[in-house]
């Protein structure tokens, strides 16, 4: 019988980890064992059961969170309902080239739109434009000799950088909260 114990060693995860990190194991053990890519006699069957891992996880990773009585009813609903799905879809999956498997909505889920780098991007967008003001201001405050005044066309193109990497920053912020979201609804969808 396969326990989530197994489902983690199979990612090389600790139950500390969190969905993110599972996202990265899978795409990380996926390329590692697609028969496209690796020749062994036995990726094949290690493919299918990284992506039999993957899914168990994230779909129970919520409701089985420190919580023996959850973490039974996954077990049994995951063995009743989608173990032999989720096995199915996998050898599907490691018939295609790995290509095409990248291409899949299955293999598009497990990309992580990282709230650190938003942040740090939307930050740094911020600073662009801080800077661009405050430099104009401080060339006013303080000429260079020789030099009449500070370059209006420097100022517009700074402060238009600085708009187009917060704007972009906002839409993968966007895009995060709603990836997010489907995660958490998905989850609740399953019981």
């Amino acid at each position: 019988m396969v326990t989530i114990s197994d489902y983690y060693r199979i990612l090389d995860l600790t139950p500390e980890c969190n969905v993110d990190d599972i996202k990265k194991a899978y795409r990380s053990k996926a390329r590692q064992f697609h028969p496209d890519i690796n020749q062994s006699p036995d990726a094949k069957d290690k493919f299918i059961g990284v992506t039999e891992a993957y899914e168990f996880l994230l779909t129970y990773y919520e409701r089985m969170r420190n919580n023996e009585e959850e973490y039974i009813k996954a077990m049994e609903h995951w063995k009743k309902y989608r173990q032999y799905k989720s096995r199915q879809r996998a050898r599907v999956y490691a018939q295609a080239s790995f290509v095409r498997f990248k291409n899949t909505s299955f293999y598009k889920t497990t990309r992580i739109f990282d709230a650190t780098a938003i942040i740090s991007s939307l930050l740094v967008s911020v600073l662009v434009l801080i800077a661009a003001v405050y430099g104009y201001i401080f060339r006013i405050h303080h000429p260079i000799p020789g030099i009449e005044s500070p370059s209006v066309g420097v100022l517009v193109i700074f402060i238009l950088l600085g708009m187009v990497l917060f704007l972009i920053s906002m839409v993968h912020f966007k895009i995060y909260l709603e990836t997010s979201k489907k995660n958490k609804k998905g989850h609740e969808k399953d019981f």
